[in-house]
Formats: structure tokens, sequence, C-alpha cells
């Protein structure tokens, strides 16, 4: 009878010690911009980890032509209100306060601004050392990227001045890319 609840013993810790273990690192992610009610905004946002750290690359449309508009990772993958307010506040899991994506102390979801040319679309790519997409570290797995209507000055605490949002994704995993997204 011992030797049986030893075996049950070991086998349980085993059981719960393989399913304690983090799932391994994610390579790709992915949010699809939707608008946010009266807007325009819409597009593709990918996650791609790399040696450097994870490369944000985004291609967006629906903007307002020649323009900046602050682009922020919010803490809440949600964006079902009208105005996407339901994504919460910039993701800011080390509590810094808000900066540009080049201030060594600012919110982890701080990605500073996208710059629209004359037909409303902008392109934007990022290498980011301090997030991670399920990682240990600042995961985005699950958040939502925000696009907004104004340019984020970088330094307006809490959260930039940069406007209300106009866009709104929830990041998701993504798999292989069947080919590369086409040039521009």
């Amino acid at each position: 009878m011992r030797t049986w609840r030893i075996l049950a013993s070991v086998a349980l810790i085993a059981f719960f010690s393989a399913a304690a273990q983090a799932a391994p690192e994610a390579t790709r992610a992915v949010a699809v911009v939707h608008p946010t009610q009266g807007n325009q905004c819409r597009g593709t946002v990918w996650f791609t980890v790399d040696e450097g750290g994870l490369v944000v690359e985004a291609r967006l449309e629906g903007l307002k032509p020649n323009s900046r508009h602050g682009f922020h990772i919010h803490q809440y993958g949600d964006c079902s209100s009208p105005d996407a307010k339901s994504a919460g506040d910039h993701y800011n899991p080390e509590t810094h306060k808000h900066g540009g994506p080049d201030s060594p102390d600012r919110h982890a979801g701080d990605l500073g601004n996208v710059t629209s040319d004359a037909e409303g679309k902008a392109d934007y790519r990022l290498v980011v050392r301090d997030l991670t997409i399920n990682g240990t570290r600042n995961p985005v797995l699950g958040r939502a990227v925000i696009v907004h209507a104004g340019q984020d000055d970088l330094k307006s605490q809490p959260s930039g001045d940069s406007g209300a949002r106009i866009g709104c994704g929830v990041i998701g995993l993504a798999g292989e890319p069947a080919e590369p997204a086409p040039p521009r």
C-alpha cells in the first residue's frame, strides 16, 4: 500500500510540474486594427521576435493625411466599447512615466507615433527590447494596440496628450506567413 502511495505521489508531482512549466516563447503575433465609432482607421500590426528584440511593424490606413498619431499598446485586449476605452490605459507593468520609444524609463506600451502620408496611410517599424510576445517580461499577447487621433508629444503625463482612440486591435498569436507582406 505504501509503495502505491509513493508511486501515485511521484506521478502527481510529475504531472503538475509538467503542467506548470511555461509555454515556449511565441515568435509571431498580430493585431488587426478596426476603427472606433465614427473613424476610418484600420490596418494590421505584426510582432516578430528577432535577435535585437521584438519587431513591431504596422500598415495602417484611414488616418488624417500628413499627420502624426499616437501609437501604443494598452493594458487590456478589449476593443468592445465604441471609443475603445475598454482597452484601459497604456500598458505599464513596471510603473514608469510616459515617454517616447527611446526613453529609458517609459511605459512598456509607449511606441511613439505613426506618420501618415498624403493618402492617410502609414507604415511603421520599431525594434523594442523590453517587450515579449508571451515571455516573462512585459508580454503583449492578449493586450490591445491603439491608434490615437493626435500626435503623442512623448512627455505629457500620464499618456502623451494624443487624444481620442481612432483604431483598436487585440494582439493574438500568428502562424508563419505564407509569403511576405507586399511592399508598399
